[in-house]
């Protein structure tokens, strides 16, 4: 039994999760993210418009140019945020908690910390662009 578990926990532990290595393993991150952000009291009213059908096939293709270098997304995300009315610290920070959480529930190794770097750096540079962190309080955060 794992220190940090209790009789009956089935949780997969660290050593137990895989790392990401696949398409199949992106999908599964951005899937699992995606369920029920409609709801989330936070940022529920910026995902609940989105065309899932549209947008799914689009953040696949967006993390799978992240982590495997694959070309296949084209684009400026960038632009799509500063599009959104309202965005503030607190979502970003909510966003990134979310995703973090999701890529821990099923994945630990190398290309899983990337993935959540990747997600901390990206959210890191928007919040600068948009006016929400300082440089100064960019030093807290590893810029791409």
């Amino acid at each position: 039994m794992n220190p940090t578990s209790w009789p009956g926990d089935d949780r997969p532990q660290a050593t137990q999760r895989p790392d990401i290595q696949t398409e199949a393993d992106i999908r599964l991150v951005v899937d699992d993210f995606y369920t029920g952000i409609e709801r989330d009291p936070t940022l529920g009213r910026y995902f609940g418009p989105l065309d899932m059908a549209t947008h799914l096939p689009r953040m696949y293709a967006f993390w799978s140019n992240v982590l495997f270098a694959t070309g296949g997304f084209k684009g400026n995300p960038f632009l799509k945020h500063a599009a959104l009315e309202g965005l503030e610290r607190a979502h970003f920070i909510r966003w990134l908690d979310r995703f973090e959480v999701t890529v821990d529930a099923h994945f630990a190794g190398p290309t899983a910390d990337l993935m959540k770097t990747r997600a901390a750096q990206i959210a890191g540079t928007f919040q600068l662009r948009l006016g929400l962190l300082t440089p100064a309080d960019a030093g807290l955060i590893r810029l791409l």
